[in-house]
């Protein structure tokens, strides 16, 4: 990120009226919160697993053997412009676009689809070792979480392994669904918390730890599951968030605890 004289005083001025925005003096990462802007509808059916905007599109992946899928949608209005379902015995796990390519990991099968990104058809698959989770690209690269606290890059058009790193702190942490920030950092659910890490994919550093508890009521979190689903939105500082079998994806903006 190209720092300014204006970003530095920015960030000093945080600093000063929200002390816990830069960190502990031990050198904890600084502890974030949600600040919700808008509530949307989301599909109580979904078993989230990946979540992407490109453009005015939004990509949802979903898992569950036997209704695992990805499915296109309109963020103007939800129209759905594609789908394509995941067969058994795959499990589908995060998404992303890269290119001319949506990629849709598997968790335990070792399978990613390559998809065409207008139409979600099957164009061919890889075969990787170990478990898929997360998925997000960025800069030329891909970035994979596979339940560690170990993030993987990947080639964008071979999907063959270029690298890794491990998280410095945070070190037990299990990093679910990825988004890859315009800025060069990476944000990861932490699975199976309510805890979003931001991330440097390049020295493994937790730059910020955000609480995203609270978002549904105790009645709306009867029958779902985990926080699960981030993904930044173009030409602004909000993301949605949303989690498996979730009624309502957040629009929301990460601001001092």
């Amino acid at each position: 990120m190209k720092h300014t004289r204006r970003t530095w005083v920015g960030a000093a001025l945080l600093c000063l009226l929200a002390p816990s925005a830069c960190g502990d003096a031990d050198g904890a990462p600084p502890g974030l919160r949600t600040e919700v802007l808008a509530t949307h509808p989301h599909d109580p059916a979904a078993f989230t697993q990946g979540l992407e905007i490109d453009g005015d599109v939004l990509y949802e992946g979903t898992g569950m053997v036997g209704r695992s899928g990805v499915r296109a949608t309109a963020r103007t209005d939800g129209a759905e412009l594609a789908r394509a379902e995941v067969p058994p015995p795959y499990f589908g796990e995060g998404v992303t676009r890269a290119g001319d390519t949506v990629w849709q990991i598997t968790w335990q099968e070792g399978v990613a689809f390559a998809r065409d990104p207008r139409t979600l058809a099957e164009k061919h698959r890889v075969r990787y070792d170990g478990e898929g989770w997360g998925l997000c690209a960025r800069n030329g690269r891909l970035v994979m979480s596979d339940g560690s606290a170990t993030l993987t890059f990947r080639d964008p058009v071979t999907f063959a392994p270029t690298g890794s790193v491990t998280l410095t702190d945070r070190t037990d942490a299990r990093l679910n669904e990825l988004d890859c920030a315009a800025d060069g950092s990476v944000y990861a659910n932490a699975w199976p918390t309510d805890e979003i890490l931001r991330i440097d994919p390049d020295s493994g550093r937790v730059l910020a730890v955000i609480d995203a508890s609270g978002l549904l009521t105790p009645a709306q979190r009867a029958g779902t599951d985990v926080l699960n689903g981030i993904a930044a939105i173009p030409g602004t500082d909000r993301f949605l968030i949303t989690g498996k079998y979730w009624p309502s994806m957040f629009e929301v903006r990460f601001v001092p605890a």
